[in-house]
């Protein structure tokens, strides 16, 4: 087990190096200068050339890369080039916001998609199995931004019982609103992704009622749920941590568009605005971070899938 471990971690560390290669050399490729931004329009060319320097953007591009590795393995972000303020720092205080909210949206998403996913396996030779599978392929199908407006709608214009847009300036500081905040757009990912959740545990769900070992202890007097519970559970329970991996990775990237469409100052739309402002330091450390968080998801998956399967353990 530690050399699985040791193994998976090295793997990481060599999944951050080539996502950190790429991400730098993607955002050197895109139009636009920060330099620019920072100057104005009516700064002039010796102005522009004169901040260049100032922010260390005219050293040779290896040379930039290498001082961003070496800040990083020192756990330094670098400092913003337009505003100058620790990006650790500020990226801490948003994802104050953006972790809540995808633990939210995943509690959403898992406790409507497994239990209705078992629910219409179990009943998927009836109307209502039927009914829920094809409630779930259309609410995949959604996009998050047309789910969120739909929500809004519901809850916010009509219902007037949640906040739509925006989040305390005190933060956590008042966790009442501050929870109440993250409820829509929570609920908003989570419904969407709940839907996913569900045909995979659905599709699980039926091929564990399809085992021999499942039928042939229903033969033997168990109810199909109680065989499930008991025979099937481990088989069905693999293909759920790996949705749930999936989820979370898609979670943390649909937070970009959710905190924009709802206004909440999380590390997806800070994203969005560095990347309007050509801040190169915190896009490339804000997606690094958002990158490695998926990485270190996949690795807790892995070793979930060996806790639960025994195969995998004895193959080792």
């Amino acid at each position: 087990m530690l050399r699985f471990i040791a193994t998976r971690l090295l793997l990481l560390l060599v999944g951050l190096l080539v996502a950190a290669a790429l991400i730098f050399a993607t955002l050197r490729i895109l139009p636009g200068d920060v330099a620019q931004v920072i100057g104005g329009t009516r700064a002039t060319a010796a102005q522009i050339a004169e901040i260049r320097t100032q922010l260390g953007l005219d050293r040779p591009v290896p040379v930039q890369f290498a001082d961003w590795i070496g800040g990083l393995l020192h756990l330094d972000l670098g400092r913003s080039l337009v505003t100058g303020t620790p990006v650790a720092s500020e990226l801490g205080q948003k994802l104050q916001v953006t972790l809540p909210l995808a633990g939210l949206s995943l509690v959403f998403g898992l406790g409507l998609g497994i239990p209705l996913g078992v629910l219409s396996a179990t009943l998927h030779r009836r109307i209502g199995g039927f009914l829920v599978a094809a409630a779930a392929q259309l609410v995949a199908a959604v996009p998050v931004v047309f789910a969120g407006v739909l929500l809004i709608l519901l809850f916010g214009v009509w219902l007037h019982v949640l906040p739509v847009q925006g989040f305390p300036l005190d933060g956590w500081q008042e966790p009442g609103r501050a929870f109440v905040s993250l409820i829509l757009p929570a609920l908003t990912l989570g419904i969407v992704e709940g839907a996913v959740v569900l045909r995979f545990t659905r599709s699980a769900t039926l091929e564990a009622l399809g085992q021999d070992h499942v039928r042939t202890a229903a033969a033997k007097g168990m109810t199909f749920t109680r065989a499930l519970v008991t025979h099937g559970l481990p088989g069905v329970m693999l293909s759920v941590v790996s949705v749930i991996g999936l989820s979370v990775a898609a979670l943390l990237v649909g937070a970009v568009i959710v905190e924009s469409l709802f206004q909440l100052p999380g590390v997806g739309r800070m994203l969005v605005v560095d990347v309007g402002n050509r801040d190169l330091v915190k896009v490339q450390s804000e997606l690094l971070v958002i990158t490695g968080m998926i990485l270190v998801i996949g690795v807790l998956v892995d070793l979930a899938h060996r806790m639960i399967d025994p195969r995998q353990r004895e193959h080792a």
